[in-house]
């Protein structure tokens, strides 16, 4: 048998203020924010969703026994690509009517299927995010 992946399911991102971080990722990027409770005297946990996929957003912290995760959980050490509909230009106006600086672009850069546009900012715990959109828009 030869084990083939087809999509991401969530990723877990380590920050160091949950609620900025949801506040950023709904307000910044449109995602919708779930609080679960994992199991019986576990804490409330923050998922932002997205298309079919979400993000996990774990306090720093968190213990391994609290929640289970990377061997060298740190905060501000994920780079992340989000794709969108948006031209390049579209983005850099959003980010700059919500006081976001722009790290970067917008860039050309090869993404999984093709080239993509890209624009590239921090969330609050200094991830970098690339917004890009595959496309001739510049």
């Amino acid at each position: 048998m030869t084990l083939t992946i087809k999509a991401l399911d969530h990723l877990v991102l380590n920050v160091d203020d949950v609620e900025a971080s949801a506040r950023w990722y709904q307000q910044v990027l449109g995602m919708r924010r779930e609080d679960f409770i994992p199991g019986p005297g576990k804490a409330l946990r923050v998922s932002l969703r997205f298309g079919d996929q979400k993000i996990n957003l774990r306090p720093v912290t968190s213990s391994q026994e609290d929640w289970f995760t990377a061997m060298h959980a740190t905060v501000g050490s994920d780079d992340l690509c989000f794709l969108c509909e948006a031209s390049p230009v579209e983005v850099l106006a959003h980010l700059h009517g919500l006081g976001i600086a722009i790290e970067l672009g917008p860039v050309k850069k090869r993404g999984a299927i093709g080239l993509l546009n890209s624009v590239y900012c921090r969330d609050p715990s200094g991830n970098l995010i690339e917004i890009a959109s595959y496309g001739d828009a510049t």
